[in-house]
């Protein structure tokens, strides 16, 4: 059971707050068995405090029973950036169809060098059945993203930046940016793609002969190649850099052509397919055992050849052999084995597929063999001669692998989004041509998957560079009427992709520099004078060298991979946000999607990421990660009504309804803030050092509301309002103070600050501190209103049960770029109101101009208190606190009542007495402030004083005497003195004054060096009649002291000892 002043540290009305259910953190305190501490207010010394002690105990009392701190809980418009519409000019009447406008476009960009350099490996190293469910996901992928995309882009007009403008306005600037440079650099890849994909065809199958590093033996023929490539590449990436600088005109101009050449080439290999089901094209394969040989240095595919009635060594044996003679030593493999030759293509009649349906994986520098071959083998320790003319496997494969390298040839499904500005009716084409585009270049790749195993053996397919059919491109070999028409078409189309994408990519990013949400890259706005990104392109020429010099095709495709995956992803995310939002403006008119499948699309994308390649995956995150961190911290503001911000709404709402189910427990409890700020006739902060330490209390958690109050109406005072609140989130801005401004216009300043206390926060978000300054001048001011409307400001707090936190010499508070390097911070703990004094250094410690200073808690030891015993107790209690701080308990003997403080309160009274009755004029009351010391004429006055049940007993010291008498004669008549002669002091009065001046001895005595001085608040005077004295007894509580806080707690517990 709780008794005393521990079951009054609750608030009177605590039992309608109850704890979390354990019985042990529901009682605030472990034990308590002294009932008589509270009396203590009683005596002389805390009178002072004496009206707190229904909810406030003495910290002695709480220390007795080692307090336990628990819960006691208490009760659009649409405004685009006008960067959009830049440049006064009309575009011409949007003039294209589906067809030419979305569906050619898409089909050009899908298409490209994947399909014809690589597919046909693909599907002999993976077979059928794993080539076909490669392609299937990848297209699927596409498909769904092609889904949400069209929802997207039907939802209004999409401006130029396509993808960038769709995902940035729908997931905002943070997303849309780090999404949109990804995708750039996506863009900027494929054209380093390309153009490697350009110089294999010219190199390895249209002028081999053109090869600058020429391989010495078999075994640096690849890394001579990829010097071939990065020296060639180079200089193709020069010109075509430099065509597309000169004039994109001609590149659009020619955009017809590359389509045509892809077309063709793809109509050829379907011809091809036709014809060798009945007349298979003549592409002999020499194998050696089962092992596949390369037709580079031999003509004839057998050993041994008849001239005459001679037999002859072949050019085969002496590549196996050490000399053309029939004794010659040859190799084992050579020898124990037979010569064969099949056709390469035996076409789609032949029964082939079955053959080709499963994988066949290698790893690096093995020799590519068919199966189902008589081979005698050798020992598996026999190493194999690289010189020896097989056809040997460059790389190790494997199915994530292929995905990597296969996948870029599903891309490309953003270019009819990209020219809505161009199309007739852009809602109704970007789906449709797209969709279409899609399930052309789908049925397309899935038929070319089955195909090429139905018609070319498997060694052939496995074999990348065509070595077995004389250095020819393999899916050229299928073509009809001539393997050239697929050399010369695919290189056109690569060339053309290449020049697209350098086209692309500078405008993408001068797309995102103009839009200006990433400073560092505005200076890739900027061009020509007729527009062309001339600085886009010079970045764009050297992220697309870097490719080029990676110079293997297998190295770069997984790179573009993860970026256009992750530009796909947040496409559907997008979309899938927007549905599930319900957002008014999201009216698409594409019907056919559902947020399932947009959420399946961005499920195989992220997937399809960690499949290609999991180390290139998480380092495109961690660049989209660290643009959208940058964007964040230093971009532009903008507001394009994205979805996160609905998301952020819907979550707001969503936690502030469940703040709404119960208060905090008090191991979540910090100080949720309403800072009160008074501003001067040009609406600017008064006092930002207010500002300053709520920076340094807040280290920028919880809540905080800066409000600050004009008078008059709010028809007439609104625009000041508005600029009041401008200049405080300046100031907020400037001292880093995460929170929300609120400006009230009322009739009355007292009013207002009500309104503030009153309706400040929303829901379970509401401040439960307020922080304000101390009216300086509230006795010089000609009315006195000032000090009123701080007592009623106190009186609300307390009644609000909210804690107050009132800052005096609040401009000798330090700035948030000040450094103490030592000093103190100085609680002086008197009564225990919630544990606000604790928490409160402990905060300011974790901020930079507190962190060195050390925390010193005083507390004050009446006649009868065990002071020593109370050192131990409140060492414990800081112990279980987890607060290092120095602990210090000061002894308060009961003393005599000197003169001084007699004088103090009667001159009080005389002063409050006068007010009353006198209406005085402007001058006179100037005059009013001197009278304060009215009393240093009377010090003269010693002896005892009137018999009372407590007997006061007047000294005076000789230096307050000379003090006093220093200070000069005071301008009174001597009608006023007889007057106040006739005066007697309320002995209630006495006696707080007594415990003001006492105290303030003390604390000047201990802490007169500290930084900062915490200090409990003592309580307003229940009869309103006292207040003017109030003001009066702090302030001599708060004299010679430099900085204060006075800290008066809300009634709860707000620190725990329990983890």
């Amino acid at each position: 059971p709780q008794s005393g002043p521990a079951s009054r540290a609750r608030t009177p009305d605590s039992s309608a707050f109850p704890g979390d259910g354990n019985p042990k953190e529901s009682s605030p305190f472990i034990n308590s068995t002294d009932t008589e501490k509270g009396r203590e207010y009683d005596g002389k010394n805390m009178a002072l405090f004496e009206e707190e002690m229904d909810t406030s105990p003495m910290v002695s009392s709480l220390l007795s029973g080692l307090a336990n701190y628990t819960n006691l809980p208490q009760g659009s418009r649409e405004h685009e950036e006008a960067e959009n519409n830049e440049g006064g000019k009309k575009k011409p009447a949007p003039r294209m169809g589906t067809f030419m406008g979305v569906y050619l476009p898409c089909l050009q960009n899908i298409f490209g060098v994947i399909l014809f350099l690589r597919l046909t490996w693909v599907v002999g190293i993976a077979g059928i059945m794993e080539a076909f469910c490669m392609v299937f996901i990848c297209c699927s992928c596409t498909m769904l993203t092609a889904i949400s995309m069209s929802a997207i882009a039907t939802n209004g007009v999409v401006p130029a930046g396509g993808s960038y403008y769709m995902i940035s306005r729908s997931l905002g600037p943070e997303f849309g940016g780090a999404v949109g440079l990804c995708f750039y650099l996506g863009t900027t890849f494929a054209g380093a793609m390309y153009i490697l994909g350009t110089i294999e065809i010219l190199l390895a199958y249209l002028f081999p002969a053109m090869a600058i590093f020429k391989a010495e033996d078999a075994s640096g023929e690849a890394a001579a190649m990829l010097n071939n490539m990065r020296v060639y590449g180079t200089c193709v990436l020069t010109c075509m850099a430099t065509v597309v600088f000169v004039g994109v005109k001609y590149v659009n101009k020619f955009a017809l052509v590359f389509l045509g050449c892809v077309i063709l080439s793809i109509l050829a290999i379907y011809a091809g397919v036709i014809k060798s089901a009945f007349d298979p094209p003549n592409f002999p394969i020499c194998l050696l055992g089962n092992r596949t040989l390369s037709r580079h240095g031999f003509d004839v595919c057998a050993k041994l050849a008849w001239e005459g009635n001679e037999t002859v060594t072949t050019r085969l044996w002496g590549l196996f052999c050490s000399s053309r003679f029939l004794n010659a030593t040859c190799d084992e493999y050579f020898t124990r084995n037979n010569v064969t030759e099949i056709q390469g293509i035996p076409g789609a009649a032949s029964g082939l597929i079955k053959e080709n349906l499963w994988s066949s994986y290698l790893t690096k520098g093995v020799i590519v063999e068919r199966r189902g071959m008589p081979s005698v083998g050798l020992a598996e320790s026999t190493p194999v001669d690289m010189d020896h003319p097989y056809v040997f496997s460059d790389m190790t494969s494997y199915f994530t692998l292929l995905v990597g390298i296969y996948f870029p040839s599903v891309t490309g499904i953003m270019a009819g989004s990209n020219r809505s500005g161009d199309l007739r009716d852009a809602q109704k084409s970007i789906p449709t041509g797209t969709i279409l585009a899609i399930a052309t270049t789908s049925a397309v790749y899935i038929s070319s998957v089955v195909l090429f195993g139905a018609c070319i053996e498997g060694v052939v397919l496995r074999d990348k560079f065509g070595e077995a059919v004389n250095g020819n491109l393999v899916v050229g070999t299928l073509a009809w009427p001539s393997p050239w028409v697929i050399v010369i078409g695919s290189f056109f189309s690569t060339c053309g992709a290449g020049l697209q994408s350098l086209t692309g990519a500078p405008r993408l990013l001068q797309a995102i520099s103009r839009d200006g949400i990433v400073p560092f890259l505005q200076v890739f706005g900027h061009g020509k004078a007729n527009g062309e990104p001339t600085w886009a392109l010079l970045l764009t020429a050297c992220i697309c060298e870097i490719g080029i010099l990676i110079a293997s095709l297998d190295e770069v495709a997984p790179i573009l991979s993860m970026f256009f995956l992750m530009c796909y992803m947040f496409v559907n995310l997008a979309c899938a946000v927007q549905t599930l939002l319900r957002t008014p403006n999201w009216r698409p008119r594409f019907r056919y999607y559902h947020w399932t499948l947009s959420f399946l699309g961005m499920s195989l994308c992220l997937a399809l990421m960690f499949i290609c390649s999991w180390y290139y995956a998480l380092v495109a995150m961690l660049i989209a990660g660290l643009i959208y961190k940058y964007i964040e911290y230093r971009g532009a503001e903008k507001e394009w009504g994205d979805g996160i911000r609905g998301l952020s709404l819907s979550a707001a709402r969503y936690a502030l309804l469940r703040l709404e189910e119960g208060p905090p427990h008090t191991k979540n409890w910090r100080p949720q803030l309403l800072v009160l700020v008074r501003v001067d006739q040009d609406q600017n902060v008064v006092h930002p050092q207010l500002l300053s330490l709520t920076s340094q209390l807040k280290a920028g958690k919880g809540l905080t509301i800066v409000g600050s109050v004009l008078e008059g109406t709010f028809l007439d005072n609104h625009p000041q309002a508005q600029r009041a609140e401008e200049s405080i989130r300046r100031l907020m801005e400037a001292e880093k103070v995460k929170g929300f401004c609120q400006v009230v216009i009322s009739s009355n300043l007292r009013d207002g600050v009500s309104h503030l206390i009153q309706s400040g926060g929303l829901g379970g978000l509401q401040h439960n501190t307020v922080l304000v300054g101390w009216p300086r001048n509230w006795r010089q001011k000609e009315d006195h209103q000032t000090w009123r409307n701080f007592i009623e400001l106190v009186r609300e707090t307390t009644a609000g049960h909210l804690a107050l936190l009132v800052t005096k010499n609040v401009s000798m508070f330090p700035g948030n770029p000040e450094r103490f390097s030592e000093g103190s911070i100085d609680v002086w703990w008197i009564v225990h109101d919630g544990g606000m004094l604790m928490l409160l250094p402990f905060l300011l410690r974790h901020h930079k101009v507190w962190r060195k200073c050390k925390m010193r808690i005083f507390t004050v030891a009446q006649m009868d208190d065990n002071s020593i015993q109370m050192k131990k107790d409140l060492t414990t209690f800081l112990y279980h606190l987890r607060i290092t701080a120095e602990v210090e308990v000061v002894e308060m003997v009961s003393s005599d009542i000197s003169a001084y403080t007699y004088e103090k309160t009667l001159v009080m009274e005389q002063r409050s007495q006068i007010l009353k009755q006198m209406h005085l004029t402007k001058n006179e009351r100037e005059r009013e402030v001197r009278l304060p010391w009215l009393g240093s004429q009377l010090w003269v006055c010693t002896g005892e004083g009137e018999a009372d049940p407590e007997k006061v007993h007047l000294t005076w010291t000789k230096d307050k005497s000379v003090a006093e008498k220093n200070k000069g004669p005071s301008p009174v008549s001597s009608e006023g003195i007889k007057d106040f002669f006739s005066m007697k002091p309320n002995q209630s009065n006495v006696r707080r004054m007594h415990t003001a001046v006492r105290l303030n001895e003390v604390i000047v005595k201990k802490s007169r060096d500290a930084k900062l001085v915490l200090l409990n608040m003592p309580g307003p005077p229940r009869n309103r009649n006292g207040d003017e004295n109030y003001m009066e007894f702090l302030e001599v509580l708060t004299e010679h002291l430099d900085r204060v806080m006075l800290v008066r707690g809300g009634g709860r517990e707000v620190i725990t000892i329990y983890s």
